[in-house]
């Protein structure tokens, strides 16, 4: 298996056991496969920790960016739309995790209502790429993805489980090496593949607890199992495998922390979202009042009118923005009022430009460098490359292939 005869991964390779007996030489090569793995919430650094074994050797025969920057905000559903999309989440419509709709009067999407979430208004603002590949006659597979439990454009990935997140990591690599099991013409070509422990357990216990540790090393064995799974099958050197993160993760603490209520009355605000980022709208009549609140200086804190946020941000063209937008100094959280629950030790939501929300990305397989550093780049990047690996036509997007020409062999 000449993609994998490098000395530092095959040391690790054979400790995991993933590597296959080459095929014979007179078997054809499989179609290329391209597999997309977000492991939520792993910071860029937390490769460093000496957890992650599988995951490390694929950085050291592939190629490991230093960092890759989250589109604002920094947090789950918009980034995973970004990455199939190749939109920031101001022009592809999921603008936050919470958000409303006028189309959809007194409906709050939020995560944890799977009736609002499988409603395609909130996706067909953007195609994501399954949709784009399916239409041009490539077949694909989701094993969790945001946005693919929803019939999008009409379209959904050939294959695809219904999101629930008490599915063990493993299970969802075994589903994965399932669709894999079939005959060459009936495999999907483009795969993604999610992993939520390490998010989960940031948020718990913040970015330099054990509870992080344990969670990267059952998501790396998760992680393994999939390479142990492609030798096996004869798939992995035609595998091009990209694994990345939708953002990273900070300490928090409930001393820092604050709260809305304490600059104005409730009944003067409704807080479409709150967290690293808050989304504020005024109650009829009141919005002088919630704009003078707001729009002072705050300790650590600062507010805009959605029209007058910063330009880098590239955030508050959609109307889903509320009028009001809010960002935390890193490690402080917005809160609308004093709640008494329990503030999470972990949060992401910030400027994406700050080290603690950098992203991971590492890619290996034939079209990749062998042990190659990438410059740090947006995530806005990894959708046309996607696209390439697969051979299909993008649609428009605000990636740049040519941001990462240092990752590609060709």
């Amino acid at each position: 298996m000449t993609r994998l005869l490098r000395p530092l991964f095959l040391a690790a390779a054979l400790v995991l056991g993933v590597l296959a007996q080459p095929a014979s030489a007179q078997a054809p090569k499989p179609a290329p496969l391209t597999i997309l793995v977000s492991i939520d919430g792993f910071r860029a650094d937390y490769l460093q920790r000496g957890k992650t074994p599988a995951l490390a050797a694929m950085a050291a025969d592939g190629v490991r960016a230093m960092a890759m920057r989250p589109s604002f905000p920094s947090i789950t559903f918009p980034n995973h739309y970004t990455l199939v999309t190749g939109l920031r989440p101001d022009r592809h419509g999921i603008v936050d995790n919470t958000m409303e709709d006028a189309a959809r009067p007194g409906v709050v999407f939020r995560l944890n209502r799977p009736d609002v979430v499988h409603d395609p208004i909130w996706w067909d603002q953007a195609e994501p790429l399954w949709v784009t590949a399916e239409k041009q006659g490539v077949r694909t597979a989701t094993m969790f993805w945001p946005g693919s439990d929803a019939p999008i454009r009409g379209v959904q990935p050939h294959d695809w489980r219904l999101f629930d997140k008490t599915v063990p990591s493993v299970a969802r690599v075994e589903q994965v090496l399932t669709w894999l099991d079939r005959p060459a013409a009936e495999r999907p070509r483009f795969i993604t593949l999610y992993f939520n422990a390490v998010d989960s357990a940031g948020h718990a216990g913040g970015p330099d607890s054990d509870l992080v540790d344990n969670a990267l090393v059952e998501t790396d064995a998760a992680l393994g199992l999939l390479l142990r799974g492609l030798g096996k099958r004869g798939l992995l050197e035609t595998t091009n495998m990209v694994v990345v993160a939708d953002h990273g993760m900070a300490a928090t603490s409930h001393e820092r922390e604050t709260y809305l209520t304490d600059l104005m009355p409730a009944a003067d605000f409704h807080a479409v979202s709150q967290g690293a980022m808050a989304g504020v709208r005024a109650e009829a009549g009141h919005e002088d009042e919630v704009a003078q609140a707001l729009l002072k200086p705050h300790d650590h804190m600062t507010c805009w009118k959605k029209a007058e946020i910063p330009e880098r941000f590239h955030y508050g063209h959609n109307p889903r923005v509320p009028p009001f937008v809010c960002l935390a100094e890193v490690g402080w959280i917005i809160e609308a009022a004093h709640s008494g629950y329990p503030t999470p030790k972990g949060e992401h939501g910030y400027d994406p430009s700050d080290p603690q929300m950098a992203a991971l990305f590492v890619a290996h397989g034939p079209a990749f460098k062998h042990g190659a550093a990438q410059p740090a780049f947006d995530n806005v990047d990894v959708y046309p490359l996607l696209a390439a690996l697969i051979g299909v036509t993008p649609e428009p997007n605000d990636g740049r292939l040519a941001d990462l020409a240092p990752a590609l062999a060709n």
